[in-house]
Order: structure tokens, then C-alpha cells, then sequence
């Protein structure tokens, strides 16, 4: 058997309304909200009286998916610095591609999105930038140069 596909990325996070709110400015689409409990859930994820909600993000072209999760029990907990530097272990960002770059970075501000560098070019390819945005989650965005 092989992989079919990458389903999703989840992201666990404190302000689900705020996430939401700030991936959909990104461009991505509601798929749809959930409240995850019971033993399936439990044992799927290796912890006891599991109660999270969750909403379903996808990109415009349906390929790209993001589940945004709220823990209600038991409470998330911090796995280090709130906002660590990109060269910490684990996963930092996910990767978006953009038409216009200033556009997406000036809406995104309006919640609270803030540079983590700078907006850089990659030789004539590429406009690049890191975001850091809703729960602290980093986003990068790339603008394919003509």
C-alpha cells in the first residue's frame, strides 16, 4: 500500500474563534466544526475524558487542510516558549503561496499578525516572509515572482 495523501496539520490552540478568524483572512474556507469526545477519541490520542472542539480549515483549492483544535480536558499545556525562535526543534510554520504578499500581510495585521523578519526576495523567483499570527502560530508566505 502507499500514501494516498496528507490529509491535514493540526494545530492546537487557546483562542479557536481567533485562529479561525485568522486563517479565514488568510484566504482559507471554513470546512466545518466539530466537538470531539468520547473513548474513540481517548484512545486515538493517548489521553483520558478527551473534550475538544475543532474547526476544519481548507484552502481555496480544497488540496490544503488545517484542523484547528480547542482543548476543553484536559487542558492543553505550553510546550516551551510562547513565541521560540524558527531554529527550535519541532514544527514552526506551514507554508502558503500568495498572489499579492503586501495585500495578505496588510489584512493579516488587522489580527494582530506581525512580521518575524522581514518581506525578503529570493533571487528573481520568490517573495518570502514569515508571519507570526493567531496563538503565535508562524505562517510563511511566498508571492511567485513573474
Amino acid at each position: 500500500m502507499t500514501l494516498q495523501r496528507m490529509d491535514n496539520v493540526g494545530i492546537v490552540v487557546d483562542d479557536l474563534e481567533a485562529a479561525v478568524a485568522f486563517f479565514a483572512e488568510l484566504g482559507m474556507e471554513l470546512e466545518g466544526k466539530a466537538q470531539i469526545e468520547g473513548r474513540w477519541a481517548d484512545r486515538t490520542v493517548g489521553l483520558d475524558g478527551v473534550r475538544c472542539d475543532i474547526a476544519m480549515m481548507r484552502t481555496p483549492d480544497g488540496h490544503g487542510r488545517l484542523e484547528l483544535a480547542k482543548y476543553h480536558a484536559p487542558a492543553a499545556i505550553g510546550a516551551g516558549p510562547r513565541n521560540p525562535p524558527h531554529n527550535t526543534l519541532g514544527m514552526h510554520r506551514v507554508m502558503f503561496a500568495v498572489d499579492d504578499i503586501e495585500d495578505v500581510i496588510a489584512r493579516l495585521r488587522t489580527h494582530g499578525a506581525e512580521l518575524v523578519g522581514e518581506l525578503a526576495q529570493y533571487e528573481d523567483s520568490y517573495r518570502l516572509c514569515y508571519v507570526r499570527g493567531a496563538e503565535g502560530i508562524i505562517i510563511a508566505l511566498a508571492e511567485q515572482l513573474t
